[in-house]
Order: C-alpha cells, then sequence, then structure tokens
C-alpha cells in the first residue's frame, strides 16, 4: 500500500463520520468532510495539517494557499482565516490529520538538537505557510495515528512520535517558523504578545502604541512585522476577532445583530453591519440564517 494510502485508510477508520473529531492523543484531530464547503472564516491556531485526501483553500489576508495530499500546511500563531474544502466527494471525502504545536514542546526539543539559526531571531516570517510532504514526516505521522489501534501504547508512545513530527519539521523549511515559535524574543513572539493583548482587548478601542509597548516593539515595527506575520494590520485583526465572535453570539446565542454589535465593540449598528456584509458577504440576519440552514462546517 502506497503511504499516503496508509494514512487516508487510517483517517477514514476514525471517522465514521463528517467533522472535526477528537482523539486521545493530546493536540491531535482527524477531520473528514465528505462536500466541498462554503468559504468559512475562522481563528486558525498553532498546528500542523497534512491532508491524506482532498484539497483545502486558506485564505490569510491577501495570501491564498492550497493544500492537499502533496503538501502540508503549518501554522505558527493564532491567525484570522478563511478555509474552503474544494474538493471532496462522499466517495472520496476530504480526510486531514491535525496536530497542535506547542511552543514548550519545541522549545524543549530545541535545547537538545541545537542548531537555532540566525533567521530565527530575525525577520518575522508568514504565519501561514504550505510545504511539499516528506516521506519521513509523513511515516512519522501515520505512525502517530495508527496508535489509535493500540490504546494501551499511547501514553507511551505518544509522546516519542509528536516529537519525532516535531523534529522531522526542525529539518525541513518549516525550521525557521518553528524555532520562532519557540524562541521568546524572535519577532514571531513579539508580534504573538501583540495578538495575545489585541485578543483579551479586541472589543476597546486601542492605539497602535499600546499595542506596540505589549509586544516591545516600536509602532512602525509592529506594523511592519504584523502584516508580515498574519497578512493583515492589528486593526484588521481585531475588525475579524470582532466579527467573528458577533457571528458565533448570533449562531449560538441567538443574540439580534444590533446586541452582538454592541457586545462585540461597535457603537453603530449601520457601521457594524456595513463591516459584517463585506466580511461574510451577507448582511447579519441573512448570513446566521444561512449558516443555520448548512450547518457548515470550518475543519483544519
Amino acid at each position: 500500500m502506497d503511504r499516503m494510502d496508509e494514512l487516508k485508510s487510517l483517517i477514514a477508520q476514525f471517522t465514521t463520520a463528517d467533522g472535526i473529531q477528537a482523539t486521545p492523543i493530546e493536540g491531535m484531530s482527524l477531520v473528514r468532510i465528505s462536500h466541498p464547503s462554503e468559504p468559512m472564516h475562522a481563528v486558525h491556531h498553532p498546528a500542523l495539517c497534512i491532508v491524506a485526501q482532498g484539497r483545502k483553500r486558506v485564505i490569510a489576508g491577501d495570501r491564498v494557499l492550497n493544500y492537499d495530499a502533496a503538501n502540508f500546511l503549518v501554522v505558527s500563531v493564532d491567525t484570522p482565516v478563511i478555509g474552503q474544502v474544494v474538493e471532496a466527494t462522499p466517495e472520496a471525502p476530504y480526510l486531514c490529520m491535525k496536530l497542535e504545536l506547542d511552543a514548550a514542546e519545541i522549545g524543549a526539543l530545541l535545547i537538545e538538537v541545537g542548531g537555532v539559526t540566525a533567521a530565527a531571531a530575525a525577520e518575522a516570517e508568514p504565519s501561514v505557510t504550505v510545504s511539499p510532504i516528506m516521506s519521513d514526516l509523513l511515516d512519522a505521522a501515520i505512525r502517530l495515528v495508527k496508535l489509535l489501534e493500540r490504546p494501551e501504547d499511547l501514553a507511551v508512545l505518544g509522546p516519542m512520535v509528536k516529537r519525532e513530527i516535531l523534529y522531522r519539521l526542525l529539518r525541513s523549511d518549516q525550521a525557521t517558523k518553528l524555532q520562532q515559535i519557540a524562541l521568546a524574543e524572535s519577532r514571531l513572539q513579539q508580534v504573538n504578545r501583540a495578538i495575545g493583548w489585541i485578543k483579551l482587548n479586541y472589543r476597546d478601542a486601542f492605539a497602535i502604541e499600546t499595542v506596540a509597548a505589549e509586544a516591545r516593539m516600536s509602532a512602525s515595527a509592529l506594523h511592519l512585522h504584523f502584516k508580515a506575520v498574519t497578512a493583515m494590520s492589528p486593526l484588521q485583526y481585531q475588525k475579524q476577532l470582532r466579527l467573528q465572535e458577533a457571528r458565533r453570539l448570533m449562531l449560538s446565542e441567538a443574540l439580534d445583530a444590533a446586541t452582538a454589535g454592541h457586545r462585540v465593540g461597535y457603537d453603530s449598528p449601520s457601521q457594524f453591519s456595513r463591516e459584517y456584509a463585506r466580511t461574510f458577504g451577507a448582511p447579519p440576519l441573512r448570513d446566521v440564517a444561512r449558516l443555520k440552514a448548512g450547518d457548515l462546517l470550518s475543519a483544519g
């Protein structure tokens, strides 16, 4: 059996229904989607995504990336994205393994293997990137998913195989990004501090100087590197968080548009509706009705 076919078979075995399936392996989930999806807005957390079948498109700011069985995706910081499964059928569903990337685990591995490059502490890289799949990485991913067949081995072998996956990433063209996730003073981590602050304070208006101080950068450097990482400005990032949270409130708590908009920081209902329609392609009420009718999914 081809190695990618083996991963496809394993993911299909452990995903009997569409959606994102949690697993007993910490940080690992499996995804199955049987039909092409609508474009869905979400905040993508740091993760590795390996597709075994089908194809997905991710838009981060002005960058458009496609990944499939030939390419894997790495996300280094929390990034608002638009995700869309573009190739999937009931007979050949989209199948994906998603593994969260933990800064502490990467840092511990870096201490042992060394080799931190100057680039890792210098310029920030885009937070969402795609690379060709390597055989060593694919082999490790197969062994990690295969552990679901042997629950008694998970506690001992699971961390070892996850560690190998991180090691393979550190030996790939994603090495700089992995190192930046772990280095406390890397440009990526400085941007990540800014992201953390904005996520806590997204409902309130802020001055770029305030966020820059939190990131320990000048305002001009923050704007430059924030855009390099997330493909958007800090204010655009704040707007994405506000609109996505408002959408969640209307869907899960049945709030009306005016209340949801005010809850996330909009003083003007008309401004909220305009920006919502510009982002999601329809006014709030129509968009929420469409989502409820279609039961759309956002997956890795």
